[in-house]
């Protein structure tokens, strides 16, 4: 693994766009600014499939499509692992021996298969390594929303 790549879950992108997540807006601005100055970035298409579909439709103040659509445009300039049949069959294994959703063990080999160290998620266990991916939650330490 490649700890200067860094994995972003569809969470953290979420907040960096959701104007009304308070503080996490503001962390994962953070987060992704420095991934975007440093070229380090690493998403999946499964990120980019549920980062579309919620900021479209599940935030509080959800986007319309053309501005959704510009941001998985921006999106596609990083790094983008795509999940395919093996990806699936890793997931697989991976959900049964670390005890994870399908979707999150999803999350873990796209990680891995990209070669990222960390993968940034408020999703799973900040701190625990996976499959060679150190977890880290960006808003752990902040103030409470």
């Amino acid at each position: 693994m490649d700890d200067n790549k860094t994995f972003v879950d569809t969470n953290v992108i979420v907040y960096a766009y959701d104007m009304t997540a308070g503080r996490k807006h503001s962390l994962a601005k953070q987060a992704l600014i420095d991934l975007w100055r440093s070229g380090r970035g690493l998403i999946s298409t499964q990120v980019l499939q549920e980062l579309y579909v919620t900021l479209t439709r599940k935030i509080s103040l959800p986007l319309k499509t053309a501005p959704a659509r510009e941001i998985i445009e921006d999106m596609l300039t990083w790094d983008v692992v795509v999940n395919d049949g093996e990806s699936i069959l890793q997931a697989i294994a991976l959900e049964s021996r670390e005890k994870l959703s399908f979707w999150d063990a999803l999350v873990v080999t796209a990680a891995g298969r990209g070669g990222a160290g960390i993968l940034l998620s408020e999703d799973l266990p900040s701190g625990r390594t996976i499959a060679g991916v150190r977890i880290v939650n960006p808003f752990l330490g902040s103030t409470k929303d």
